[in-house]
């Protein structure tokens, strides 16, 4: 694995790893001490019993001084009071001490013979062989370990412990932290699922989990981002579908009325045809801007220059509202070229043009301005119409909103904007509006292209793929 393909520093990999390594040298280390600890308490005698078989070896040594052989014949039987094992004493060539010799198997048990320091294991009483502390040559106390002397008496409760318990534990331990660490965020986003499928679209994770700067961390973050888009999605196609279902009813209602009026059938036609277009272009801009808002796929984008964009958007704006091409004017320079989808941002600038003209007196100016602004371009365009409300500048973009009280016009639908707003969004841009004195003025703000093209290839590359016979309904 190449250095480039390892996971970041924050990845959930290094938690996992640490945690692992972590747990593996926890193991190792009680393997290694505590086994060691339990194998000097299971195979090598206690303290206690060291201390105590050197002080019986102390008091033959003082026997064996005071009284000899007859000294250490008192002694053995004040032992066979104390003891119930075998006790002798020996010399420096393994012979009895007292009056009483070795027989052939007490003979036999000193070729088998064990130190204090000897690991003494579980196949009976083993005979062991302690100098005298003063004077070792002199002598030696030989005994059979007593019963009670015997390690290893819980042998097997401490391989339990040792083996199982103990390891179960930290393995336990190992368990916990990855439940915290994977389990319980996957269960928040279970969670999380579930109510969507409640229809509980507010509910979000919490910042515990959508901080996390690994996977999950991740994870969590788009599902939030998700959860918001859909619960935006499903409010917008609320909203249309109440709107609209409003908006159809008076053009319904006035195809009744025409139906059952007395006029003639050329006025009818008329009348009904009418209303059928409006219907239908109310449907068409619906049925766009709702596709705009839900569709997040990437549009195929290249470059476009903005002054001959405008001068095919005029030429249809001028024969439809009848201005002269001379009140649509343009300051943009011939370098102001752009990167984005051309239909989409054609249809955009289409759409604040009409609005402009619609809000706009006769006689009035529209103005399409701009200038570099590092690796975007501010255009705005001002018409006359007099403005809006401060507090109307960001509710013009919503869905049918029309504010034909405070600013003269013929009306419409009020989904230009709204179409604009998100044509313009969807390519990486911005649009907002601001009142500029003598009337409204929406600002965009695109991405540059620095990649100019020859001037002979304007028309060629715009041309063939913008449709702007059918009006928009603004």
């Amino acid at each position: 694995m190449k250095l480039s393909e390892l996971p970041g520093r924050h990845s959930l990999f290094w938690k996992l790893a640490c945690l692992l390594v972590a747990f593996c040298l926890l193991m190792i280390w009680l393997s290694w001490s505590w086994g060691r600890y339990m194998e000097e308490r299971n195979q090598f005698l206690s303290d206690e019993a060291r201390g105590t078989l050197a002080r019986y070896a102390g008091e033959a040594e003082r026997a064996w001084r005071r009284g000899g052989r007859s000294g250490i014949d008192d002694w053995l039987q004040s032992m066979e009071l104390r003891e119930a094992s075998w006790v002798g004493v020996i010399g420096g060539n393994l012979q009895s001490l007292s009056n009483d010799p070795l027989n052939d198997q007490e003979t036999q048990h000193l070729t088998f013979l064990r130190g204090l320091d000897w690991p003494i294991h579980k196949q009976g009483r083993p005979w062991l062989r302690i100098p005298f502390p003063k004077d070792p040559a002199a002598g030696s106390l030989v005994i059979e370990l007593p019963e009670r002397f015997l390690p290893g008496k819980y042998r097997v409760f401490w391989r339990v412990i040792t083996n199982g318990v103990i390891p179960g534990l930290f393995t336990l331990l190992l368990c916990v932290g990855l439940y915290r660490l994977l389990v319980v965020p996957l269960n928040n986003l279970r969670e999380q699922a579930n109510a969507w499928r409640a229809d509980q679209l507010n509910v979000r994770l919490s910042s515990g989990i959508t901080q996390r700067p690994d996977e999950l961390g991740e994870l969590a973050r788009a599902f939030d981002s998700m959860s918001e888009r859909l619960q935006s999605t499903v409010a917008l196609q609320q909203q249309l579908l109440r709107d609209l279902s409003h908006e159809l009813r008076t053009p319904l209602s006035r195809l009744r009325v025409a139906s059952e009026s007395e006029q003639g059938l050329p006025q009818l036609r008329e009348r009904i045809g009418r209303e059928v277009d409006g219907m239908q272009r109310l449907v068409e801009d619906t049925l766009q801007l709702a596709w705009l808002d839900t569709d997040r796929t990437p549009l195929p984008d290249e470059a476009i220059q903005i002054q001959a964009l405008w001068e095919m958007l005029t030429d249809n704006a001028c024969y439809e509202s009848g201005w002269p091409s001379l009140q649509l004017q343009c300051s943009v320079e011939a370098s102001c070229w752009v990167r984005g989808n051309l239909n989409t941002l054609a249809q955009a600038l289409e759409n604040i043009l009409r609005n402009a003209i619609r809000h706009s007196p006769e006689d009035g100016i529209v103005r399409l301005d701009g200038r570099r602004d590092g690796d975007y371009w501010h255009l705005w365009l001002e018409d006359q119409g007099g403005g809006v409300a401060d507090a109307d500048l960001q509710r013009i973009f919503l869905p049918f909103t029309r504010l034909d009280g405070s600013r003269p016009g013929d009306g419409g639908f009020g989904l230009g904007l709204s179409i604009a707003r998100n044509a313009v969004q969807r390519q990486g841009g911005f649009i907002w509006a601001e009142n500029s004195g003598a009337g409204l003025r929406l600002n965009l703000r695109l991405m540059a292209d620095d990649c100019v093209a020859p001037t002979d290839a304007i028309a060629s590359r715009l041309t063939p793929t913008l449709d702007l016979r059918s009006p928009q309904i603004v």
